[in-house]
């Protein structure tokens, strides 16, 4: 992860992060149902992806009057080819150069670079390298997404589909078995650095293997409508948590999704502290997403952190250390986890919005504690090979709440993606 020298200039670069071009992500609506690998493709045709990306605007700070001006220049590669007959190579880049910065004002993050191979029946998979494995069907938080902790180097973007696209995956060794019906798979992950890289164009394995890690997932398929998933993770600090998640489509509009983790793991807090102060509790997330016959989609999902401070401790660090308050909130978004034990999340997409190829999005979040938001509105009309995006966001409530912390009040800016 890319630290910044306080926490106050963490959050403020934090919040200045809004693009959320389609980029590479617009491949990550994958079913929900969908729970097993795909075979590795057949054509012998390497498939490569290269986006690029700019972006001005402004943003406006909450205790004056004075606004910063904001620019990003992304470039976003994915390449995939064969070898030989049953094998398969991946590479994913992404570079981003911002302004304002508080570290390295370039950052490159070396996401994926594996090899894999299958045998010729796509029963047995074998993968080695970088990979982002992601797990769960929730949209704003993923308690059995375990390999989410430190993997995003540098925040372009509030939108949760993109964040997990556009993340490090990490060093492993990966063997899945597949059969029509489900999945099985085994990840280990070593240890190969102690801690993060502040270098911006560091691969940072400090970030994602800072300690050796496995996770067992076994995948089923039900019917056409329901599917689930079971893990067991660990790792050599002791740390150890059971997940399960299950999604199911309820009739042809509606997808029910949850998924919760339970076990021993250290609380934000410890983290932010440096500390080893463990414990068990879970974490969760469920919700559903309904889509009309108008290309409207709905999402709505309530989010529970066990780990997160209760609102005694939290109006104790308000009150009175809000220095270890600020090194908490960059624990629990280096985390990838919600700050607050409650919290809720509403997202809507309208697709062809008022004419042919506009897209309207907009996404709240809510602490339920404290009643502070996170609100995010995007104008997105598609051209051929570009994108051009008017996107808002804003950060309200009081200045003890999660998101009303923020120096930046608002911000504006547009976006235009270029697909290469």
């Amino acid at each position: 992860m890319h630290h910044p020298a306080s926490a106050i200039a963490r959050t403020a670069c934090l919040c200045s992060a809004l693009a959320c071009g389609t980029a590479i992500g617009a491949t990550a609506d994958n079913d929900a149902l969908d729970l097993q690998s795909a075979p590795a493709e057949s054509s012998t045709t390497p498939n490569a992806k290269l986006v690029l990306e700019g972006a001005i605007g402004s943003a406006r700070q909450r205790y004056n009057s004075s606004t910063t001006s904001l620019r990003r220049l992304s470039a976003d590669l994915v390449y995939s080819t064969r070898i030989g007959s049953q094998g398969r190579f991946t590479f994913s880049d992404r570079i981003d150069s911002l302004h304002p910065a508080t570290g390295d004002s370039t950052v490159n993050s070396l996401r994926e670079l594996y090899a894999g191979w299958q045998d010729s029946s796509a029963n047995w998979v074998l993968e080695a390298g970088r990979i982002n494995l992601r797990q769960g069907p929730a949209l704003g938080f993923n308690p059995t997404d375990f390999f989410r902790d430190g993997a995003l180097r540098i925040a372009t973007t509030v939108n949760p589909t993109l964040i997990r696209e556009y993340r490090l995956g990490s060093a492993m060794l990966r063997a899945q078995r597949l059969w029509p019906e489900g999945s099985l798979s085994l990840a280990i992950s070593p240890k190969l650095s102690d801690k993060p890289s502040e270098s911006g164009w560091s691969p940072d394995w400090g970030a994602t293997n800072n300690r050796t890690r496995a996770l067992l997932s076994v995948g089923s398929q039900w019917s056409s409508q329901a599917s689930s998933q079971l893990h067991a993770y660990a790792d050599e600090h002791g740390d150890a948590q059971l997940g399960a998640s299950v999604s199911m489509l309820q009739g042809e509009a509606t997808v029910l999704y949850a998924e919760a983790a339970w076990g021993r793991d250290r609380r934000s807090a410890a983290r932010a502290l440096g500390a080893s102060d463990r414990t068990r509790a879970a974490r969760l997330a469920a919700g559903l997403t309904y889509t009309t016959a108008s290309k409207l989609s709905l999402t709505a999902e309530f989010d529970h952190n066990g780990f997160a401070p209760d609102r005694a401790r939290w109006d104790q660090w308000a009150a009175t250390a809000p220095t270890l308050l600020g090194a908490y909130l960059m624990a629990a978004d280096r985390q990838q986890d919600p700050a607050g034990r409650e919290s809720l999340l509403v997202h809507a997409k309208q697709s062809d919005a008022f004419t042919r190829n506009l897209d309207l999005t907009a996404m709240l979040r809510m602490n339920l504690r404290d009643r502070s938001t996170l609100t995010w509105a995007e104008l997105r009309y598609r051209l051929k090979s570009a994108d051009v995006s008017l996107q808002w966001l804003r950060y309200g409530g009081k200045a003890t709440g999660e998101y009303g912390v923020n120096p930046q009040k608002s911000a504006v800016q547009l976006v235009g993606t270029w697909y290469l």
